[in-house]
């Protein structure tokens, strides 16, 4: 008697994804990415926003201790049109500087700039303020006259700086709306 087993049958499966099997990863990678698209295009607005407010705040103390550095009185104008808004620190009036709408400072007369800022409408990040200018004494360093500077973006959100008559600024957030400021 053969106690030998009879040979089985082998059957060797191939590896790999079928094309069934491909289309339904392809379709649920799909309905992540479109699920994540709006709620990573909130955060840039809001890294955008952080960093025209940190930089407008940052801008507000240079023009301050520059006046003082260079012994003249320094401007920071504010400008918007549909195609950007800015800011430019600046020597001479208010109405000597302002933005081209390519975003280059032009300043007439005897006016120079010496920084401008511009935020092109693209990046829906927007400057406005309640004064046309902010000017800063170059023998204290005081602000005349005092003033609301607020950076918005297109979602609502906004932050303040409330610019005191001592050229020292105050940042808020309306409502919380960015969590890295305080509520105003």
């Amino acid at each position: 008697m053969d106690t030998k087993q009879p040979n089985l049958l082998v059957v060797h499966r191939r590896r790999g994804l079928t094309l069934i099997e491909m289309a339904i990863v392809v379709a649920v990678i799909a309905i992540v990415a479109a699920t994540a698209a709006p709620s990573f295009s909130a955060y840039i607005d809001a890294r955008r926003l952080e960093g025209a407010a940190t930089r407008l705040a940052a801008d507000v103390q240079f023009a301050r201790s520059e006046a003082v550095a260079r012994n003249r009185a320094l401007r920071l104008s504010f400008h918007a049109n549909a195609a950007l808004s800015c800011w430019v620190v600046h020597t001479g009036s208010a109405a000597q500087c302002s933005c081209d709408i390519g975003g280059a400072a032009v300043c007439t007369g005897s006016a120079v700039e010496i920084k401008t800022v511009v935020l092109p409408a693209g990046e829906r990040i927007g400057v406005a303020a309640n004064v046309g200018s902010l000017v800063f004494d170059p023998l204290h360093g005081t602000s005349t006259p005092t003033g609301t500077l607020r950076l918005f973006d297109g979602r609502g959100r906004a932050v303040h700086h409330i610019v005191n008559v001592m050229g020292r600024v105050r940042s808020c957030s309306p409502g919380a709306a960015m969590p890295a400021w305080r509520a105003c």
